[in-house]
């Protein structure tokens, strides 16, 4: 018999998906461009000319077995060095290549890092609503219980009252994810140094550490002239897990890292992230893009085209009557539904071909994300379909 819990995951699928399936079927039958598909966060900006260089530059090079065979489980020693380099003269982050883990994007580095810290089926990991869906599964995964935050819908930012609340003896973890996925926003400095203060607080009262486990796959994508944060200056005991899906646009090639900082207290934590990695199997991220990302340390895709859909889309809407969430990063418009039930209120999109995700999975009933990593004229052609359903609310 198959295991039940995961033919569950395997047969439900996330809601994200899909309406990304549906909108792939659905262009199909009335046509690519009467389909204004906003469901998924699938980067469109171009890779930046150093991707198709460096591939390029490799395949003739160097020979097969250097190309395609295996690294070290860890990733290749020169590419750690590379990254702790890159790292150094950016964030003066104080890192080595023995810092770092290499990845198959943010999924395996999150799972990685919550299997190398969770100890007891009682541990508990914190998340902050909303947060991405699949941090549920990777909780489950690593045998540890999920912890939600509610949403600030204010200001998008941390309840810090709340946070102290939700610590407990169990606490192994607090999840950030700054710029955020699905609100767009970013939290400040003065919001991290005062999480930092709280988990500091209540490691010495509980009696061991709370470590904090940031996602960044969207650390590069900010508007506005925001601060990037090396989160390891500001609270010691983290975990940085990244992914150049997004900054170099290669989400379909899943390479990123997982970061172990020296100032993590606990000396024990990086050997259990390898090991983590072995039982799971994730050794040996791929050989080819990690040399290829190690070629455009620095380099990013054209982020000033997400910055003008960005104001297109946000403009745009506002003017309609929507109710949004300014967006300080990432690519997406986090917006209110104008009924209670978002799932409603996003089916009626879908029935004009407008496909925008419910924020339910998200932790954050009543909203919905509009993805805007999309074409500037799919963003124009839509704007009828969102006069169309602002108006039956009118």
């Amino acid at each position: 018999m198959a295991n039940k819990e995961m033919y569950a995951l395997g047969s439900q699928g996330s809601a994200i998906r899909e309406l990304f399936a549906y909108g792939q079927a659905q262009a199909t039958k009335v046509g690519k461009e009467n389909v204004f598909d906003f469901s998924i966060g699938n980067p469109t900006v171009p890779a930046p000319s150093c991707i198709r260089e460096s591939i390029e530059h490799i395949l003739a090079t160097r020979e097969s077995a250097a190309i395609h065979g295996y690294t070290a489980a860890a990733g290749d020693l020169a590419v750690r060095k590379g990254l702790a380099d890159y790292m150094n003269q950016t964030y003066d982050a104080g890192v080595g290549a023995d810092n770092f883990y290499m990845t198959c994007g943010a999924a395996a580095s999150l799972t990685i890092s919550l299997k190398a810290i969770v100890e007891d089926p009682d541990d508990e990991i914190i998340v902050v609503a909303p947060f991405f869906p699949e941090y549920t599964v990777f909780i489950a995964n690593a045998g540890a219980k999920k912890v939600m935050l509610p949403p600030d819908t204010d200001h998008f930012q941390i309840k810090l009252d709340e946070l102290e609340a939700a610590i407990t003896p169990h606490t192994r973890a607090l999840i950030v994810n700054s710029p955020n996925n699905p609100a767009g926003t970013v939290y400040s400095r003065e919001t991290m140094e005062k999480v930092a203060a709280i988990l500091t607080k209540k490691s010495a009262e509980i009696g061991h550490t709370i470590y904090l486990i940031s996602d960044e796959p969207y650390r590069e994508i900010t508007y506005d002239g925001l601060e990037i944060l090396y989160m390891p200056a500001i609270y010691p005991d983290t975990l940085v897990c990244y992914s150049y899906s997004k900054s170099l646009s290669l989400p379909g090639e899943r390479i990123g890292y997982i970061l172990v900082p020296d100032s993590v207290s606990d000396k024990d934590v990086y050997p259990a992230v390898c090991g983590a990695g072995r039982s799971m199997g994730f050794v040996c991220a791929p050989h080819l893009f990690q040399d290829v990302v190690l070629q455009c340390l620095g380099k990013t895709s054209d982020m000033s085209i997400y910055d003008d859909n960005r104001k297109l889309l946000y403009n745009g809407l506002k003017d309609m009557g929507y109710d949004c969430v300014y967006p300080q990063g990432a690519f997406y418009l986090f917006v209110k539904s104008p009924e209670p039930d978002a799932k409603a209120f996003s089916d009626k999109a879908k029935a004009l071909n407008l496909l925008i995700v419910p924020a339910d999975s998200f932790g954050c009933p009543g909203y919905v994300r509009v993805s805007y990593c999309v074409e500037a004229d799919m963003i124009r052609r839509s704007f009828a379909a969102f006069q169309k359903l602002i108006d039956q609310y009118k």
